[in-house]
């Protein structure tokens, strides 16, 4: 592929990427906010403890062949047909082994309600299955526009009838027929977008051949779950479903916040550098560019969520939910290095280094189930004060303390397999990342020392954005940040041409 027209398929799938992710989270935000007002924690505790299962099972089907598929050059119908039935067949299976051992839920949380609440969520990650063959035509094929309307109309019937069921006093069912109704549609009219018919054959010689790729991949997928839902896992035994439903509620708008960015990255990513010729120099451009722009989108917008955190849960879902303002402003940290550790796996997977994301995956989640083991196991007693936060060892802070550093720290360990690829040096990557860091911190900080005096929460959130928001941009046209010009550029052409 010529490397301009890639670079331009590659500029439109960000914008796609961008305005896909942009739209499903301004719609998320909306939902959030009527469901965390009809719903209580225990609710979202609940559909926590059921949800962590649920995207075990979800990486099984899978079994990593999306990437498998975007990675297989001139990859054919029979590819894809195999592929299907092999998944849809493996989904099946599991549902039955899940199925029956829904009773093993209800004795580790002690949680009766959850034996058919689960059986009935087990069913979203079955009809995923569905989805898997349209959805790797769509990456492989850098169709980010057909992936964001889908993505829309799903997020709106599944979030009406969520609405409508909370409305109902359905409890925790109302957020998994959310989660089910979502996927659900999402497969259905990915199968009429695509135009992806599965023929009655199958052939195991692609699954053969992929398996080696993939199966890194599904044990990856399995452990990045795990990574991702340890809280719901421990907390879930160590403590209340109320005290689950808090980090729940802290963590859904992390995850929608850092998703903004990550879901962007990931989009475009994996098969941009796939197709990009095996030139060290040009691999390295490439990589140190996507970087830059990453950087200047996810400091700003995880730090500024962490300012913003007290009173935006205040608004949004109300004062009950404020105990989940603090664990929110600590997972912001680790949110606004999350697109970062996308760029750099995605570009590992595209080298076909599987096998290394695997092993980090598994070694930093097995780090970060050790240590909070530890701490609750062991009793140890570390009291000590964080900004404002009062941490102690038998509070939940600790855990996501301990969390946030081995995730952010783990970027060392991710930049290292990256350095062996292509020779990427250290000093160039902190070159791309820590002045767009430094900037949003400096931002934050001034904002919050400029706007302490006021009160009103409504105020002090639309004050803190636009005050943030002009500061970080002013600063980083003033050190002449190169990507942020380029980037300003490229949309004024985009919509020149759009207008056109």
């Amino acid at each position: 592929m010529a490397a301009q027209d890639l670079k331009e398929r590659t500029a439109k799938g960000l914008i796609w990427g961008l305005a896909n992710n942009g739209s499903m989270q301004v719609l998320n935000l909306v939902f959030g906010i009527v469901l965390g007002r009809l719903l209580c924690e225990a609710d979202y505790g609940l559909a926590g403890e059921v949800a962590v299962f649920t995207a075990i099972a979800s990486a099984l089907q899978e079994s990593g062949f999306i990437s498998a598929l975007i990675n297989r050059k001139n990859a054919t119908a029979e590819d894809f047909n195999s592929v299907f039935w092999f998944n849809v067949t493996v989904s099946a299976s599991i549902y039955g082994v899940l199925f029956l051992a829904a009773p093993l839920l209800v004795w580790y949380f002690g949680e009766p309600e959850l034996l058919w609440l689960s059986r009935y969520a087990f069913l979203a990650f079955f009809f995923a299955s569905f989805s898997i063959a349209p959805r790797a035509h769509f990456y492989k094929n850098l169709m980010m526009k057909e992936q964001t309307l889908i993505g829309i109309v799903a997020l709106l019937v599944s979030g009406a009838v969520g609405i409508t069921m909370a409305v109902m006093k359905c409890g925790a069912w109302s957020l998994v027929t959310q989660n089910i109704l979502f996927i659900l549609t999402v497969s259905v009219l990915s199968w009429k977008v695509s135009g992806f018919r599965p023929m009655l054959r199958f052939a195991w010689q692609p699954i053969r051949e992929m398996f080696g790729f993939s199966c890194k991949l599904l044990i990856t997928n399995i452990f990045n779950t795990v990574n991702n839902s340890i809280f719901a896992l421990l907390l879930g035994n160590f403590y209340t479903k109320n005290e689950v439903g808090r980090y729940q509620q802290a963590d859904k708008w992390n995850k929608m916040g850092s998703g903004l960015v990550t879901g962007m990255v990931q989009s475009v990513a994996q098969p941009m550098f796939v197709q990009v010729e095996n030139d060290a120099e040009r691999l390295r451009r490439a990589f140190r560019k996507m970087l830059r722009l990453t950087s200047l989108l996810c400091f700003p917008a995880m730090l500024g969520l962490a300012l913003v955190a007290r009173e935006f849960i205040t608004i949004t879902v109300g004062a009950k939910w404020l105990p989940s303002a603090e664990l929110m402003q600590m997972l912001c940290v680790a949110g606004a290095f999350m697109p970062l550790a996308a760029l750099y796996y995605n570009f590992l997977i595209s080298r076909g280094r599987s096998n290394v994301y695997m092993w980090n995956i598994v070694c930093q989640g097995v780090l970060t189930l050790g240590l909070l083991c530890a701490v609750h196991f062991l009793g140890l007693k570390v009291q000590f004060s964080l900004f404002h936060w009062q941490i102690d060892y038998s509070s939940i802070r600790l855990m996501v303390l301990l969390y946030v550093v081995v995730y952010v720290g783990w970027m060392l360990v991710w930049h290292w397999f990256v350095w062996r690829e292509v020779g990427l040096r250290l000093t160039d990557a902190l070159r791309d990342t820590l002045p767009f860091l430094a900037i949003a911190v400096v931002s934050m900080g001034l904002t919050a020392w400029l706007t302490q005096g006021i009160g009103n929460a409504y105020v002090l959130l639309a004050v803190r954005i636009a005050v943030a928001g002009v500061l970080y941009l002013g600063l980083t046209w003033l050190t002449g940040a190169r990507i942020l010009r380029e980037s300003i550029n490229f949309i004024r052409q985009h919509g020149k041409q759009q207008t056109t």
